[in-house]
């Protein structure tokens, strides 16, 4: 669980340029989740989403969550055992947010008999296991994972068998890992869904029609 740190005003706002004038240290590699500073010389191609670039899978699409505004706000991946949304939030630039937040969706889970579990040695490192109720109020297992970068937190959460079979999970483990996050300098409030945007030649349907 990330260190807790008293909360200050300045805290609550990633704050930005211009007052920002020292040199930012050079993020360390990773395995990803990348962000875009560290984005990956390879040959895979990525949906571009503005804040997220996800990478193309066979066998997996990628479907985009809008809300009433027809705002992109998630992208979800559809494969044959379940599916995968992920949503990329702002973050505080010197703390992590994913313990927090994992706590909070336990809460929920458990008032909503998802009977949530901790998961302490996720490949992603702690996630989060339960159920969700389907329409016929049936439990249907959810895999919660949360990963801290800099200046945003990516969310991911799994639904169905692939939630609770480690191999059917492997296709949607492996395209997280390729995902990359352009978070921008844009200042938003801690836990603000960065904004997505569609892919160029894209267009959502008119409502109604």
């Amino acid at each position: 669980m990330a260190r807790k740190q008293k909360r200050t005003d300045r805290s609550k706002i990633d704050a930005t340029p211009p007052w920002e004038t020292r040199v930012r240290a050079e993020v360390p590699p990773t395995t990803g989740p990348y962000d875009v500073r560290d984005e990956p010389d390879d040959e895979v191609e990525r949906v571009d989403l503005g804040a997220l670039r996800i990478p193309v899978q066979p066998g997996l699409d990628i479907r985009l969550d809008v809300n009433e505004q027809q705002q992109v706000v998630a992208a979800t991946v559809a494969g044959p055992h379940g599916t995968m949304q992920i949503g990329v939030f702002a973050a505080p630039r010197n703390e992590g947010i994913w313990g927090d937040v994992r706590t909070e969706i336990a809460e929920s889970l458990q008032q909503q008999r998802g009977n949530p579990k901790d998961r302490e040695d996720g490949p992603f490192g702690p996630e989060l296991l339960g159920n969700l109720r389907d329409e016929r109020n049936q439990p249907v297992p959810v895999r919660f994972v949360g990963v801290d970068g800099p200046r945003w937190f990516l969310r991911a959460m799994l639904v169905g068998p692939v939630a609770a079979d480690d191999a059917a999970a492997e296709p949607f483990e492996e395209l997280l890992r390729q995902v990359v996050v352009v978070r921008g300098t844009d200042p938003l409030p801690v836990r603000e869904p960065v904004p997505l945007r569609l892919p160029q030649g894209v267009e959502l349907p008119t409502p109604g029609a």
